[in-house]
């Protein structure tokens, strides 16, 4: 591995200006570099983790330890590149906002949309380690894209990325928050960033639109009530609290990012492993559900959704067709799955069952004169 005595602090500077260039060869919008003093942001996460807030996701806690100190996860390391990539699609057919207001269609998350990010960042990530080993020879490093406990958003915001909104996702004043965020570890001692200012000012969309309340104050997100969380993290049964507000959400959920006033600034990806894939910015909640696991599997194949597994992924479906306007076809499908192996699956078919027969009901009835 390298010490700063083998780089003199010239060497380091003129790497560090080689970094932007390399990075948007690559195809990241963004790089910076920070130190690894989370002092701040680290007892920031273990209050969280004290009020609940992490819901049933165990392996938070269990990790915290490693998220709040990088070099206690890599060691050796003294600085980390943060890098961001746009993934906001450029070919959807239907416009997301409009499309919450089509409970008969699915809304999946704008990230799920295409291949998963994961596999492409840590390949370009890679790439970039290659180009500094070339240019500076070997080093010590790590590419991390969600494989490790890390908190990249502190991480981020430190490098000078952007700053974290009061719905807790990273904004860029010039791109928004649709991206992705991935980091390399290293034992560098490259030139730090400075930090991103805080520009939410008394803006409170986010929060005033959140559709179970999840940001619970600015800044303070309560997993238990947010979408994306029960829709992919949880592992067993949605709250019935939330199953209305649900909606047509079957995949995450994007309304504090739909609405924030920055993304008006967000730019479309130029990647088109980030495009739509399989007709899912714009599918029916019906002929999702019908999918046996088979379908299921071939579908999503490359997606970041594979990773809910066909049991969660009827969970979900069913909840949505809950929310859907009455209709024969509906309740039909429902009843098919009734019967279904899983109970989990049966809980929820059954709830959305009750109220697609009420709502047939209430269109049957014959209106007084």
């Amino acid at each position: 591995m390298l010490t700063e005595e083998r780089l003199s602090p010239a060497q380091l500077r003129a790497l560090r200006q080689q970094l932007d260039d390399w990075a948007r060869e690559l195809g990241f919008q963004q790089l910076g570099v920070t130190d690894v003093d989370l002092g701040v942001a680290g007892p920031r996460f273990r209050e969280w983790l004290a009020r609940g807030f992490h819901g049933d996701m165990q392996y938070m806690e269990r990790h915290a330890h490693l998220r709040c100190d990088p070099e206690a996860l890599v060691p050796g390391t003294c600085r980390v590149i943060s890098v961001r990539m746009d993934y906001w699609p450029d070919q959807q057919r239907v416009d997301p906002g409009e499309l919450l207001k089509h409970p008969g269609q699915a809304f999946v998350a704008r990230y799920a949309l295409g291949r998963d990010y994961h596999k492409l960042m840590r390949k370009r990530l890679q790439h970039l380690a290659r180009r500094m080993e070339q240019a500076v020879g070997a080093f010590g490093y790590r590419a991390l894209v969600d494989s490790a406990p890390v908190l990249e958003k502190p991480l981020a915001e430190k490098a000078g990325l952007g700053w974290i909104g009061k719905h807790t996702v990273l904004i860029n004043r010039q791109a928004g928050s649709w991206f992705f965020l991935g980091e390399l570890y290293t034992d560098l001692p490259l030139p730090v960033d400075a930090p991103a200012g805080n520009h939410c000012g008394s803006c409170s969309a986010c929060m005033d639109v959140c559709p179970t309340g999840a940001i619970v104050a600015p800044y303070q997100l309560d997993a238990r009530r947010c979408i994306a969380y029960l829709t992919i993290e949880h592992q067993g049964a949605i709250p019935e609290e939330f199953r209305a507000a649900i909606g047509n959400r079957v995949f995450g959920c994007d309304d504090c990012q739909l609405f924030c006033p920055w993304n008006k600034f967000a730019h479309p990806t130029g990647e088109s492993d980030f495009q739509p894939r399989h007709d899912l910015d714009t599918a029916d909640l019906l002929d999702l559900f019908l999918w046996d696991e088979t379908t299921f599997l071939r579908r999503t194949e490359g997606s970041a959704i594979r990773r809910l597994g066909h049991e969660r992924w009827l969970r979900n479906l069913a909840v949505a067709l809950g929310n859907a306007p009455a209709s024969p076809q509906i309740v039909d499908a429902l009843r098919q799955r009734q019967r279904h192996a899983s109970p989990l699956v049966r809980d929820h078919v059954n709830w959305a069952l009750a109220r697609q027969l009420a709502g047939l009901e209430q269109t049957t009835m014959p209106t007084r004169a």
